[in-house]
Parts: C-alpha cells; structure tokens; sequence
C-alpha cells in the first residue's frame, strides 16, 4: 500500500514523503493515527496543489526577506555603553538590545535571529548577522558609543 505522509513521523517517514507500507501497518497505525492518508489520484493531486501553494508562499516570503535585509544593510545602529577608565565597555550587548534599538526604527525582529559570533564588548562598529530565513542573512552595523 502506498501512502503519502501528513505529519513528521520519527524513523518512517517526512510530511509530503509517499512511501510504499504494509497494508496493515499502513490501515492500522498510520492512517488511524492520522500520520498519513492513502496515495489515491485525488490525494495526490490534493498534495500535489498544496505543495506549490507552499512553494509560492515561501517564495513570497524570502522576497519579502530580501527586501527587510537591503535595508537593514543600510542601516547603522548607534548604542550607548557605559565605558570605564581607557574607554573600556562594562559588560558587552546583547541582542535583546539590538532588538530594542531595531524597535525603535519599526522593525519586528525577533532576538533569536540575530547571531553574534564572538562579545561586543568595544567601542567602534561591529558587524552582527540577522537570519532572516534559511537563505537571506543580513550583516547589520553596530556602533557603540560613549
């Protein structure tokens, strides 16, 4: 029996994945347990639609990442740090206040896509990645000031 997979199912098979089962494993298990559904011409043009649908969204989307990332690239953040004797920072930033200064200039971006390889934790500008989607990642300056 062949079928194709609606949900992730741990060492059998991926969401959108046909595979050929046993007709019991297949009737009894995954079917009931609503892991799958069985690989008829009408479920298969149902997957088939669905799954462009999901290729155009997701294209719209990095499209729309691509454009967040041209101007974030453009942009420069300046924060303010509290400095010590030699202009030593106290502490470092962290990308809670990135994403507050990213607020202030309307835009939403959560603070766990924000990579920062090594502390900022000096005066000057330092480049900070912002994932935006598996494919579009943006190099934002930051500037930290007196």
């Amino acid at each position: 029996m062949k079928v194709i997979f609606i949900k992730d199912l741990k060492g059998q098979g991926k969401k959108g994945e046909i595979k050929e089962v046993k007709d019991g494993y297949g009737n009894n298990f995954l079917i009931k347990n609503g892991y799958a559904v069985i690989a008829n011409d009408s479920n298969l043009k149902h997957f088939n639609t669905q799954k462009n649908k999901e290729l155009l969204e997701e294209n719209l989307y990095i499209k729309e990442c691509e454009k967040i990332k041209e101007q974030l690239e453009k942009l420069k953040i300046n924060i303010q740090v509290k400095v010590g004797k030699e202009d030593k920072v106290f502490g470092s930033v962290s990308t809670k206040q990135i994403v507050t200064e990213l607020k202030k200039l309307d835009y939403n971006i959560d603070k766990n896509k924000i990579k920062i390889d090594s502390p900022i934790s000096s005066l000057g500008t330092h480049i900070v990645k912002v994932e935006l989607h598996k494919k579009v990642i943006a190099n934002l300056k930051i500037n930290l000031v007196k």
